[in-house]
């Protein structure tokens, strides 16, 4: 079977595509085709989303992962998945749902079943679950609070500049329900069967020191998976939430991308 050659980068929450700037033009320069595809109605740029957040309050996570579905069956080719944060939930999704050749989530949200709830997670999401009118608003971060969560190893000027070109608001509504999700019963969202043996394989990339998805989450969302696929989880010394732009993230983009082309399905 030919290699994959099409990678598809997932965002995460309190992020848009811009995120993935630095792993776009790395893997372009490799010869792969980048798709960063925007959730529906985050087209727009982050400082419109700042000014105008109507389309993260109307957004669900059914909508997210049908158009990134979309997205993908549009390919010649089964690719690449790459997720960050909840964007590693969706990856985990799609993957469930036969989409992918390999899947990798970094510092990804758990899905369905996942438990583990470490303080600094709790603190980190705080701002939006403090309040369950938050539930149909869209919620944004304080630069001490996006500090917190996304780059805590960073020096204060780096954070603040980085929350000046990559912060928006988040979704209440998808964060209250991914909370209330194992509370309720039958199979909600962001539902993953974790005896799939047809699932693409799958690699958690956990930073050391990420205070909003902590590597306790991914471990813990690793072990639920019962299916004969590889599921593996790798944690990085030193890293915080936003690994994407952090110091070091060209080594975890080149792991990332040749542990999911040696594994593609």
């Amino acid at each position: 079977m030919s290699k994959p050659d099409t990678i598809v980068l997932i965002h995460g929450f309190w992020v848009t595509p811009r995120s993935w700037e630095h792993w776009i033009a790395r893997y372009e320069k490799q010869g792969y085709r980048v798709i960063a595809p925007a959730y529906p109605g985050f087209e727009a740029e982050v400082e419109s989303l700042n000014a105008d957040p109507a389309p993260i309050e109307a957004i669900t996570a059914p909508r997210i992962v049908e158009s990134l579905a979309t997205v993908i069956r549009a390919l010649d080719t089964p690719p690449v998945l790459i997720g960050h944060s909840a964007g590693g939930a969706f990856t985990q999704v799609l993957l469930d749902h036969g989409f992918g050749a390999a899947g990798v989530a970094i510092n990804s949200a758990p899905t369905e079943g996942v438990r583990v709830i470490p303080p600094s997670q709790v603190k980190s999401t705080f701002p939006v679950l403090k309040n369950p009118a938050n539930h149909h608003k869209a919620v944004g971060l304080t630069f001490e609070q996006w500090h917190y969560a996304f780059t805590n190893t960073f020096p204060e000027e780096e954070s603040r500049a980085l929350y000046e070109r990559y912060a928006i608001p988040a979704s209440g509504r998808i964060l209250w329900n991914s909370v209330l999700a194992n509370l309720q019963p039958g199979h909600q969202d962001i539902w993953v069967n974790y005896h799939n043996d047809d699932r693409a394989p799958l690699l958690f990339l956990s930073g050391e020191e990420d205070h909003l998805m902590p590597p306790k989450v991914q471990q813990s969302n690793a072990k639920h998976y019962k299916s004969k696929t590889v599921t593996e989880v790798k944690v990085y010394p030193g890293q915080p939430h936003l690994m994407p732009a952090s110091p070091g993230w060209e080594e975890i983009a080149d792991h990332a991308l040749s542990w999911a082309v040696e594994h593609a399905k």
